[in-house]
């Protein structure tokens, strides 16, 4: 198969950073784009081409669906915004007092989660939609990952707090990442045993939700995203996680500009894609599996370059070699 046939890239891309790709809870077809452009995009990636877009009042940091026709969304003015796919139609469901940068919906308890630059945590009832509650963290919210009922966030200070989504009276568990810089990314494992956390120093770590001792042994991280060049070795953030449901396999993307594709529970990389224009922003597997939407945006790591790199989505197809366990 040719590349062009293996890889496309969307038409009608945001002009501005894109800061998360989320396809449907049940069809690799439909996209949904969060971009720093202070838009919300809705792509039909079989047909390469833009659904809908509808607007915040600033740059959008999340976005997810609930169904096949109800996204929600939330960024920097502090709104989470419901739109009916549908009807073309949004509401304001709710605020935080400071960004909104996690969005998430949990059909196993049916609640939308957002999580906030205010340090909270709160659920969102979809049937109102109506606010179900907030909650404190210790810090500002980074990335929340979501294992069934179990909610996984991740903060500043490289705090880690698990939550039972059906008793949020107390945190399960209260922990420190095992990398010593900053948590960029959590993604927990479909599986439910745990979770992996990167950072912005080029490393990765699986972990293990059961606390017994034995368990814990079996946690471990690994450098990744890092390139020797003039035999210096240039370290980069790992910005995204994203699991194939089916083999319980993730794939990394970082400001290499690279993306590359593990068997956590092995131990090894499975494959590397090619180099991809600029850092990778994003990273989303469809339901199934056989597809990975790719973001590419430069996240200023370098301060301003000159040219900036252009924003754009790959759409490329996966196939078992790639993801399933060797």
């Amino acid at each position: 198969m040719s590349e062009s046939r293996m890889e496309f890239r969307l038409k009608n891309t945001p002009s501005d950073c894109i800061q998360s790709v989320k396809f449907g809870p049940t069809s690799s077809q439909f996209l949904l784009v969060a971009s720093w452009d202070k838009s919300v995009r809705l792509f039909d990636v079989v047909n390469n081409n833009m659904r809908l877009q509808y607007q915040h009042s600033g740059p959008v940091l999340d976005c997810c669906f609930q169904d096949a026709v109800h996204a929600y969304s939330g960024g920097l003015d502090g709104q989470l915004k419901m739109f009916d796919l549908n009807t073309n139609t949004e509401t304001v469901v709710g605020t935080h007092e400071a960004p909104i940068r996690c969005v998430s919906y949990c059909p196993e308890v049916n609640v939308v989660i957002t999580g906030s630059w205010d340090s909270n945590i709160k659920l969102w009832d979809p049937r109102g939609p109506r606010d179900a509650g907030t909650y404190q963290q210790p810090n500002k919210v980074y990335t929340m990952g979501l294992s069934g009922e179990k909610l996984v966030v991740g903060t500043s200070n490289r705090k880690v707090m698990v939550w039972d989504l059906r008793n949020m009276g107390f945190a399960q568990q209260r922990r420190e990442s095992s990398l010593k810089y900053q948590t960029r990314c959590i993604q927990c494992f479909p599986n439910k045993q745990g979770y992996v956390v990167s950072s912005i120093e080029g490393r990765v770590a699986v972990e293990y939700l059961d606390p017994s001792p034995e368990i814990q042994k079996k946690k471990y991280a690994f450098k990744c995203h890092r390139l020797k060049e003039d035999g210096i070795e240039k370290i980069f953030p790992v910005n995204s996680i994203s699991f194939h449901n089916g083999y319980n396999t993730f794939a990394t993307g970082g400001s290499d500009g690279y993306v590359n594709i593990w068997d956590g529970f092995n131990k090894k990389r499975l494959c590397q894609f090619h180099r991809y224009p600029t850092s990778i922003s994003s990273l989303c597997f469809s339901n199934d599996g056989n597809t990975l939407a790719i973001a590419c945006s430069y996240m200023y790591e370098q301060e301003e370059i000159d040219p900036m790199p252009e924003d754009c989505i790959f759409i490329r197809r996966v196939t078992d070699q790639e993801t399933k366990p060797k």
